[in-house]
């Protein structure tokens, strides 16, 4: 019986739960802090600098927060994710949008690794014979 409770507290203790936030805290009241938004500096002041901005088309500012769980030896899973996008032209913020879990779709991630085109694979002999003559001995400076 002794054994059987070891083993289970040993399990047990393996089963922590632990939440780290990701990205931005946002405040609890997030959509009356957005709506009141209209500048580049308010937005700055009140939720900071974004994360990503857009490359092309309108300028979009983009804020990201999400709470990553950890339960022991399962997986790891994402809850409270929010989104906010503001639409900026010049020092005006025109739009914002807030999406939540239920309005982010689900992303899954393929396996395997990409191949990239034209890449020379070379095994590890071939790797250490490609090397010879490409380092200079030390103290020649070269």
């Amino acid at each position: 019986m002794k054994k059987i409770l070891l083993i289970c507290s040993i399990f047990l203790a393996a089963c922590t739960f632990q939440t780290k936030h990701r990205g931005y805290v946002f405040p609890s009241d997030l959509d009356d802090v957005a709506s009141s938004i209209r500048t580049t500096a308010a937005l700055r002041d009140k939720i900071g600098a974004p994360q990503a901005k857009t490359l092309y088309g309108d300028e979009v500012w983009i804020y990201y927060g999400a709470d990553e769980n950890y339960r022991g030896p399962l997986p790891k899973t994402y809850d409270n994710r929010t989104v906010l996008l503001a639409w900026v032209r010049g020092s005006r913020v025109v739009k914002t949008q807030i999406l939540r879990d239920a309005d982010l779709p689900t992303v899954k991630i393929a396996d395997g690794e990409t191949q990239i085109p034209a890449a020379i694979e070379l095994n590890a002999v071939e790797e250490l014979f490609n090397n010879i003559g490409r380092f200079s001995p030390a103290g020649l400076g070269q």
